[in-house]
C-alpha cells in the first residue's frame, strides 16, 4: 500500500496551485478595521457593559461567538499543520504560512465586532476566550494526506457557515453580514487550494482512495473543544441556518462530487473497499436528509 503522505511528482502542479491562491488573495488583501462600525464603540471604564446594551438575537451571537471560539485556536492549527508536513512537500508547508498570516485576521475581526456592538459580556468573552484556548486542540488524524482531506473539509464548512449565518445576520445587523461574507471569501480560496491538493493526488493515484474514509465518515469541526459546543450547535442548526442538513448538502455533497469518487478506480482492494464505504455512508446520510424533508414538507 502507498504511504501516505504526499506524492513529490505534484509539487510543481501544487506550486502553480499556491502561485494562483496568492495573486487570487493579492486581489482581496484586506484589514480588519475596515469591517467594523466603530462609531458605536464606547469605554467600558465610562459606559460599563450592561445586558440592556445587546441588540442582535441570541441565536445570532451564539453563531458568532462559536466563530471567534473557532479562530482563536489558530496557534494550535498552525502547530499541528507545521508538525504533520515537517519533511513534506516545501509548497505545502509554505502554504500553510500564508494561510496562518490569512487567517489571522479572523478572531480579531469577530472578537472587535462583538465589543464594539456590546452583544457580549466583555469578561465572559474573555473567560470562555482563554478557556477554548487552554483546550488546546487534538486532532486524532497526524498524517499529510488525511490532514489536507480534513482541512479540506473545514475550510469549505466553515465557508458555508459564514454565508449561511451572514443571510441570517442581515435582518439585523447589515454591518455583521458584510463581516461575515468577508471572512467566507477567505475560506473559500483556502478551500480551493486543499481541495485541489486532494483531487489531483486521486487523479494520479485513486489507491489514495483507502486514506479518505476515516476523515470524511469522523469529521468534526475543531470547535469542537469550546465550552458548550454541542448546545451551541444545537442552537445554530435551529436557528441561525447552519445544521446537519446544510453540512449534507453544501459540504458532504459537494465534496464528494468534487473528487469524482464514483468514477475513481483504485486497483488495491483495500482503497476500492475505503471508496465503497464513503460512497454507502454519503447514500446512507443522502436518505436521512431526504426523510427529513419528506416530513417537513
Amino acid at each position: 500500500m502507498l504511504t501516505n503522505d504526499l506524492d513529490f511528482r505534484l509539487e510543481p502542479k501544487l506550486r502553480e496551485l499556491y502561485d494562483e491562491h496568492k495573486k487570487r488573495a493579492e486581489k482581496i488583501d484586506w484589514g480588519y478595521h475596515d469591517f467594523l462600525p466603530w462609531d458605536k464603540a464606547a469605554d467600558f471604564r465610562r459606559l460599563p457593559w450592561d445586558e440592556s446594551q445587546v441588540t442582535l438575537p441570541a441565536s445570532v451571537i451564539t453563531a458568532v461567538e462559536t466563530a471567534l471560539l473557532t479562530e482563536v485556536n489558530l496557534p494550535w492549527f498552525t502547530t499541528h499543520l507545521d508538525q504533520t508536513f515537517k519533511g513534506s512537500l516545501t509548497v505545502i508547508k509554505e502554504f500553510v504560512h500564508t494561510w496562518t498570516a490569512e487567517e489571522d485576521q479572523h478572531s480579531n475581526l469577530l472578537e472587535t465586532y462583538l465589543l464594539i456592538t456590546r452583544n457580549v459580556d466583555p469578561k465572559r468573552l474573555r473567560q470562555i476566550h482563554k478557556q477554548t484556548v487552554e483546550n488546546g486542540w487534538n486532532p486524532n488524524f497526524h498524517t499529510p494526506f488525511e490532514t489536507m482531506v480534513y482541512t479540506s473539509l473545514q475550510e469549505l464548512a466553515t465557508m458555508v457557515f459564514y454565508r449561511n449565518v451572514a443571510k441570517v445576520a442581515n435582518n439585523h445587523d447589515p454591518d455583521l453580514a458584510a463581516l461575515l461574507r468577508r471572512l467566507a471569501k477567505d475560506e473559500t480560496l483556502h478551500y480551493a487550494f486543499y481541495r485541489d491538493v486532494i483531487k489531483f493526488h486521486l487523479q494520479l493515484e485513486p489507491n489514495y482512495c483507502y486514506y479518505l474514509g476515516h476523515v470524511i465518515k469522523n469529521f468534526q469541526m475543531p470547535g469542537a473543544v469550546m465550552p458548550d459546543f454541542d448546545d451551541r450547535m444545537a442552537i445554530i442548526a435551529k436557528e441561525a441556518n447552519y445544521g446537519p442538513l446544510e453540512y449534507f448538502d453544501q459540504v458532504l455533497d459537494v465534496i464528494v462530487d468534487y473528487w469524482e469518487l464514483e468514477k475513481l478506480r483504485p486497483i488495491a482492494p483495500e482503497a476500492e473497499k475505503a471508496r465503497l464505504d464513503i460512497l454507502n455512508y454519503h447514500a446512507r446520510m443522502k436518505k436521512i436528509r431526504d426523510r427529513f424533508y419528506k416530513t417537513r414538507s
